[in-house]
């Protein structure tokens, strides 16, 4: 009964562990493949300002440095957004490795816990008896 209970939980982990691989590479997948959109929209970081409400609040020079920083890291942001549809491959390639490295350890959970139930069945089992010495001296 505690074997099937112990596999039973380990396999519901494997599925819930297959579902959250399938998702998130679904989700990275479609992400990656719609990122060189956004690198074809040049002057996309020109638009990026503070908010109304927060402006009175932050100083020229932070506003003026930020503004320069975004600038300078638009070249190499829109390089990288042009680039992760062909890193779409890659990925695939890394979640089934993290899904298998992850369903081996579950496996490996299984087995330790079938012999964790072996061990204590074991020791419960066993007769508690007081040694032989003193049975035969009463």
């Amino acid at each position: 009964m505690f074997y099937a209970l112990s596999w039973f939980v380990v396999f519901s982990f494997l599925a819930l562990w297959s579902l959250a691989a399938w998702v998130f590479h679904a989700i990275a997948a479609w992400t990656f493949s719609h990122a060189g959109v956004l690198a074809g929209a040049s002057g996309a970081s020109e638009g990026l300002r503070f908010p109304a409400w927060l402006a009175p609040w932050v100083p020229p020079e932070f506003a003026a440095a930020l503004t320069s920083m975004v600038s300078a890291f638009t070249p190499a942001i829109e390089a990288v957004l042009a680039w992760a549809p062909a890193l779409a491959g890659g990925l695939s390639v890394a979640v089934w490795v993290v899904w298998g490295i992850g369903s081996a350890l579950l496996i490996v959970l299984g087995i330790v816990l079938s012999g964790l139930i072996a061990v204590m069945r074991r020791r419960s089992s066993t007769p508690t008896t007081p040694s032989g010495g003193q049975a035969a001296a009463g």
